[in-house]
Formats: C-alpha cells, sequence, structure tokens
C-alpha cells in the first residue's frame, strides 16, 4: 500500500472507512468512534488524540500532550512514514488484526512504540526531561519500557507487547517482530555500547532475554525463553538457556511470516545443532 500523507493518503482513507463500517454495526461507540478517528483530519491528528488520552495525566494534561505529539509529527517525516509502516506491520503479520483501525485504537504495542518515536525525536533536540518523563508513562500505563535513545527503525511489529526492555544503545532495523517480555538489555558490567543490535527482519519470540552490545544478524529467528549471550548470524535460529543455533539457514524473513517454530518450512541444510560462536 502506499502510504502518503496528505489528500491522497490512501491509508486513513481505509482506516476511516472501517471505522464508519463498525461505529453503524455497534452504535454504543459511534460517540468513541467519532471522536477517536472520524473528528480528525489526518492518522497524526487521530493518533495524537489516541496517545494523548491515554498518557496524559495530572502533571501533562492530554491537550498539552497533544501538541507536544503533533509538534513531533510536523518537525519529523520520518515519524509519520515509520509509524505509517508500523500500523501495516501489524495488519500483514497479526492473524488478530483484521482491520487497520484497530492498532490505531486497542494494540499497546502499536501505541508504546509511536509514544517512544516521540520521546526519541524529544530527546534528540535535547528535551531530555520531557522524553525520559512520556518513558516513564509508557512504562507505567503499557508496561513497556523503551529508553528515548533508543533506535529503531520502520515497519516494527511489537506484539502484544507486555514486558519489553529496549536499553539505551539498542538498535532495532528495519521490519523486525518482537512479542512480550522480551528484553534487549546490557549485562551489567558495560558503559558505552552496552545493547544488542538488531538487524532487518529478525523475529525476536516470546520471553527471549539478549543482553550486551552483540549484532543479530539480519532474518534471524530467537526461540521462545532464549537467552542470548553471543552474535547470532544471518538468517540462522537460535534457541536455548544459552541459546545455541538449531537448524540451517532459513531462505525466508521470519519477522514476516511469523513462524516461531524451531525447525520451520524456511530452513535449509542439516539440523545439527552448534554453538553460536
Amino acid at each position: 500500500m502506499d502510504c502518503k500523507v496528505g489528500d491522497n493518503d490512501e491509508l486513513w482513507q481505509i482506516l476511516r472507512d472501517e471505522v464508519k463500517t463498525v461505529a453503524g454495526e455497534e452504535p454504543v461507540l459511534a460517540s468513541y468512534f467519532h471522536a477517536a478517528v472520524l473528528g480528525h483530519d489526518s492518522l497524526e491528528s487521530a493518533l495524537a488524540y489516541a496517545l494523548a488520552s491515554l498518557l496524559g495525566s495530572d502533571v501533562v494534561p492530554a491537550l498539552t500532550l497533544s501538541h507536544v505529539i503533533a509538534e513531533g509529527f510536523a518537525d519529523d517525516p520520518r515519524i509519520t512514514e515509520r509509524m505509517r509502516r508500523d500500523l501495516l506491520a501489524h495488519y500483514e503479520r497479526d492473524p488478530a488484526c483484521d482491520r487497520h483501525y484497530i492498532p490505531l485504537l486497542y494494540f499497546k504495542g502499536f501505541q508504546a512504540l509511536q509514544a517512544y518515536r516521540i520521546g526519541h525525536w524529544l530527546w534528540q533536540r535535547g528535551r531530555r526531561g520531557m522524553a525520559i518523563y512520556i518513558q516513564s508513562r509508557v512504562s507505567e500505563i503499557f508496561a513497556v519500557d523503551i529508553h528515548p535513545a533508543a533506535q529503531i527503525g520502520g515497519g516494527v511489529m511489537l506484539d502484544h507487547a507486555t514486558g519489553l526492555v529496549v536499553g539505551e544503545t539498542a538498535v532495532i532495523g528495519d521490519d523486525v517482530s518482537i512479542l512480550h517480555a522480551v528484553t534487549l538489555g546490557g549485562t551489567g558490567n558495560e558503559s558505552g555500547e552496552r545493547h544488542p543490535k538488531i538487524r532487518r527482519g529478525v523475529l525476536i519470540s516470546a520471553g527471549a532475554k539478549i543482553l550486551g552490545n552483540i549484532i543479530v544478524g539480519e532474518g534471524a529467528r530467537i526461540g521462545a525463553g532464549s537467552l542470548v549471550l553471543d552474535p547470532v548470524p544471518a538468517h540462522c535460529t537460535v534457541a536455548g538457556v544459552p541459546a545455541r543455533i538449531v537448524g540451517g539457514l532459513m531462505d525466508t524473513v521470519p519477522a514476516l511470516d511469523m513462524d516461531h517454530s524451531i525447525n520451520g518450512n524456511g530452513e535449509t541444510g542439516d539440523n545439527g545443532k552448534a554453538d553460536i560462536s
């Protein structure tokens, strides 16, 4: 889909049409849908409203927060471009997401990621107090803790997202899928660059812990509950505590097909096991 911004924003028009249909099917929610979507003139405006409504507080009221979010959207077009890619990632990869509006209104992984994007924008512009405040509110409301200095690409899906922790020097590339209870953390005895670097197309299954300044190669897959302490080669599957390579090389992109099996259909080669290092 062409994710254009402005009068010809196809994604926004599709989303509005969906909400109109659902509002007709469930009149009790009609006023909510109007306030959250139909009363806005852009996807950016609707998202600013949604995030501010969820994260506003006595300290920073929702109206004030919505202005901060709108300022970020207007200042850096990369935020909204990546946001659209994130929304489509949910629609295309999550079988529970059968309409485009659902991540915008209901998926806290999507919402937490977009709040991080505003926090990152603030961090880069020296407004670190506000960036940390938003991080704290996201952690409190969504149980998702992403440091605003972390670097995250577009087309990222945070599925369920509860318990996700992403450290200060972590890097997450484009088209990555991450499930709940994942930690991209340090080993506790480092300074400077101390968090993982996740390359494009990686799938990180539920409960995985990836620790230290290590690279997880492009198109790799991390098994559920794994403890990863060493670099992971591209297009490999690792699993276990500590994690080891299992199976052969994959010729698919696991983040896109969401195949969590240890020996998925996309693998070629032998089925032996080896250390990551």
